[in-house]
């Protein structure tokens, strides 16, 4: 079995209100290892209770580079006061959100990640091999 290992990165996002006007969002990226598909991302709004986003870290790897998503999240790179960032679109039934993201604070931190789980091996951390076996096993 795997430890549980925890990648973490404090940043300060900027929420988009208009074209001309964004305001700063102090956010906390993580993602574990025990749930090796997903990033989680934690807002703090100024509200009692922070908001918190959860959507596969593929898609947000593949946003850093190029336009993806539907739906409900949706990511891509671009400039911004030459900048490079990433944006991220997220709409949920309480409204929506553009929110900014420095490329490269969000493309440190998926190094990490992708470090202590490459990609393809996200399986073998779930242990669904293991446990499939056992449980046939026991069956016979």
């Amino acid at each position: 079995m795997y430890e549980t290992i925890v990648v973490e990165r404090e940043l300060e996002l900027r929420l988009v209100l208009s074209p001309e006007h964004s305001v700063p969002v102090p956010a906390r990226l993580t993602y574990r290892t025990a749930d090796p598909y997903a990033v989680h991302i934690v807002f703090h709004v100024g509200s009692d209770h922070p908001v918190h986003w959860t959507f596969a870290r593929e898609l947000l790897v593949e946003g850093v580079f190029r336009a993806c998503g539907h739906g409900d999240v949706r990511i891509w790179p671009t400039k911004s006061e030459g900048r490079s960032v990433v944006l991220m679109a997220l709409s949920s039934p309480d409204g929506d959100a553009l929110l900014e993201a420095p490329s490269s604070q969000v493309s440190a931190w998926l190094e990490r990640t992708l470090r202590v789980v490459p990609p393809g091996t996200e399986a073998e951390r779930l242990g669904l091999d293991d446990a499939l076996a056992a449980l046939l096993s026991a069956g016979a």
